[in-house]
This record gives structure tokens, C-alpha cells and sequence, in this order.
């Protein structure tokens, strides 16, 4: 995660702002604003429907259920990836706000398994950032990381309201990432195939970062009661 960006990396991200900037900002700003109302309608809606913490259970059991978990959200996301592909453009589109779901409650699983509970909003901004670890380029990919590394501590310097999260940058580097690998699945009759392979793939990413983040935590909250 400390790594710095290769040249490639530096080449991709380049091309990337400047496609951006011949997006007029009322563009950007009406998709940061749809993005936003929309992962903070799954973030808080998915909260109703969370599972409670599991509390007094060794690491390796939570890993246990955490990896099935993630196997049945693969499992479902390439399933939803399938039949929107292979319904064309519109019900295509239809793929965002369902994977986006998908994701989110991955994520309130995979806490809950680890122990955390989500009533508390600011570990609702560590799943973002953990979605953001998963879906954005290499260079903030380092900035997140290192806002994350000793959370217990850096949470404290939280802004008391979700609204001041950085939803532009979030909304810019989340579709950057995906932009390619998605469009694909907009194509007549290689849609659907796409559609399954490249939601598999982004849940198993998005689980696998959540994994990781959350040893950290565990092990760094280890250290602090010990």
C-alpha cells in the first residue's frame, strides 16, 4: 500500500484527470451528488437491516465466517452482474445501484463478524475508506491507507458530520476505477459474461481489502489493551 506508484500508474491517473476535466463541473457535480445520496442511502439503510456484532470469538472463527460470507456476495454479485448484462444498455445501468448495495452490505457483514458495530457513524466513514482502498488509484490509494493505519486514534479527529466527507474525490476515483471493466458489460451479447466475471471479481477485491483492513484493527486494538 506504501509502494509508490509505478509509471504506468502515474500514465493511467494523468489520463484519467484529464478526461475529467473535459466533464463540465455541473456533470461532476450532479454525479458526486447522485453518488453520494446513493451509497449514504445504503450506508444508512443497510443499518436497519445489520447484523449484531459477534463478540468473545477467536480471529480465525471470525475469518471463517467472514470468507463464506464473502464467497455467498461473489456469488450473488456475479449472478446480478449476468442477467443486467445480458438485458443491454438500460437494464445495464441498472448494475450500479445493485452492485453499490451489494457492496455496502458486504461491508456491514464483514464488520459485525469482525466486531464493530456501525451505530457509530465514524465506522461507517472506515468502510468507506476501506472502498475506497479497494477502488481507487494507486496515489490515493497510499492517502487512505495512512489515514487508516492507527485508527483508534485518528477517528477522534472525525468531522462530527458525514456531509463533510470528500464525496467528489470519492465519486471521481470509485468510477475511474471501474469505468473500463463496466462499460463492457453495456455490449450486446458479451454483456452478460462481463457482467459476471467483472462483479465477482470487484467483490472478491473489495472482500479481500476488508479482510486486511480489519486485521489491522484487530491487531493494533491488541496492542492498545495490552
Amino acid at each position: 500500500m506504501q509502494r509508490s506508484p509505478t509509471f504506468l500508474n502515474n500514465m493511467a491517473k494523468k489520463l484519467q484527470v484529464k478526461m475529467n476535466s473535459y466533464i463540465p463541473d455541473k456533470v461532476h457535480g450532479a454525479i458526486t451528488a447522485t453518488i453520494k445520496q446513493m451509497v449514504r442511502a445504503m450506508l444508512f439503510g443497510a443499518q436497519k437491516i445489520n447484523r449484531q456484532p459477534l463478540l468473545h470469538a477467536p480471529l480465525q472463527e471470525r475469518e471463517r465466517l467472514v470468507q463464506r460470507q464473502i464467497e455467498f456476495y461473489k456469488k450473488a454479485a456475479a449472478t446480478e452482474g449476468g442477467i443486467t448484462g445480458a438485458g443491454g444498455f438500460l437494464l445495464g445501468l441498472a448494475d450500479f445501484p445493485l452492485l453499490i448495495s451489494l457492496k455496502i452490505k458486504m461491508l456491514y457483514d464483514i464488520a459485525a463478524f469482525y466486531g464493530f458495530a456501525l451505530d457509530d457513524y465514524r465506522e461507517r466513514i472506515y468502510l468507506l475508506h476501506i472502498f475506497q482502498l479497494a477502488f481507487s488509484s494507486h496515489q490515493h490509494r497510499r492517502e487512505v491507507y495512512l489515514q487508516m493505519r492507527h485508527w483508534e486514534l485518528q477517528k477522534n479527529d472525525l468531522p462530527e458530520d458525514i456531509h463533510q466527507f470528500n464525496w467528489l474525490h470519492f465519486q471521481q476515483e470509485y468510477r475511474d476505477y471501474i469505468d473500463l471493466a463496466k462499460m463492457a458489460q453495456l455490449i450486446p451479447i458479451i454483456g452478460a459474461p462481463v457482467g459476471a466475471i467483472v462483479n465477482y471479481k470487484l467483490l472478491n477485491k473489495l472482500g479481500n481489502t476488508a479482510m486486511n483492513a480489519y486485521r489491522m484493527r484487530w491487531f493494533e486494538n491488541q496492542k492498545l489493551l495490552n
